[in-house]
């Protein structure tokens, strides 16, 4: 007899015209608790509230410049040693022009996660093991952050991955999600109960950044950090990750 854990859909691979490809993890929905209660946490990621999510797919590694140049048609632009690096400089509305491309070249309906689906992803979803940052305790083995980047991003995969294969959670850029951000939305969605798929305030003035980046330091790279920006900043620090749902 098959077991649950046999049976569940794998990760994906998409394959592109230009011959590169990107690989997209299953991340099994669930419950859990969202936000900080360490002594760590800023006031907007309190309170803790639960949050039931459904299944969806998210990619392993953040979009990197030699995907976003086959996708915007700009190779000359990206030197060959920067490949793997993170894509940075672009904004929310950016990675929306992206997307929008990319899901013309693949027939696919690509997106950016929610703060949710992101903050889910980064503690291992139900393979979790309750980490300050996205797969260990320990910064250095997970993140580039401001003290070992050396003032700058890195290639993509070269620290230690999640619970659930993702890369660069913690650290390297901070990631767009597709949530408007508020700093009260936490004590909203307490209030609700356990809240299921939460899409964010419905308007704002700043879109949600996750994770950390290169630049910032290790309190900034934790799992429960929240970050902000107008949807049209550009930073060398910024960059993105792709999600999909998944439809069973």
């Amino acid at each position: 007899m098959k077991n649950r854990k046999d049976t569940m859909p794998g990760a994906l691979t998409e394959k592109l015209p230009a011959g590169l490809a990107f690989e997209m993890a299953y991340v099994e929905g669930g419950t859990f608790h969202m936000g900080g209660g360490d002594e760590e946490a800023y006031y907007d990621e309190h309170p803790v509230h639960e949050v039931k999510l459904d299944s969806f797919y998210i990619g392993r590694y953040p979009v990197v410049q030699a995907l976003w140049a086959a996708v915007m048609e700009e190779d000359a632009s990206v030197p060959a040693e920067n490949h793997e690096h993170p894509v940075e400089m672009v904004s929310w509305e950016d990675a929306q022009a992206f997307i929008q491309k990319l899901n013309e070249v693949t027939g696919r309906t690509y997106r950016l996660p929610t703060e949710a689906e992101w903050e889910y992803a980064t503690r291992g979803g139900q393979q979790g093991h309750g980490y300050i940052y996205s797969g260990s305790n320990d910064p250095d083995e997970v993140a580039w952050y401001v003290r070992n980047s050396d003032g700058e991003e890195k290639s993509v995969g070269k620290k230690k991955p999640n619970e659930l294969g993702l890369f660069g959670m913690s650290g390297n850029v901070l990631e767009w999600c597709q949530d408007w951000y508020s700093g009260s939305y936490y004590e909203e969605c307490q209030k609700q109960g356990v809240v299921e798929n939460p899409q964010g305030p419905a308007e704002g003035v700043f879109r949600v950044l996750r994770g950390g980046s290169w630049y910032l330091e290790a309190r900034k790279c934790r799992n429960s950090y929240r970050h902000y920006d107008p949807p049209g900043s550009r930073f060398t620090d910024m960059g993105f990750r792709l999600a999909m749902s998944f439809v069973g």
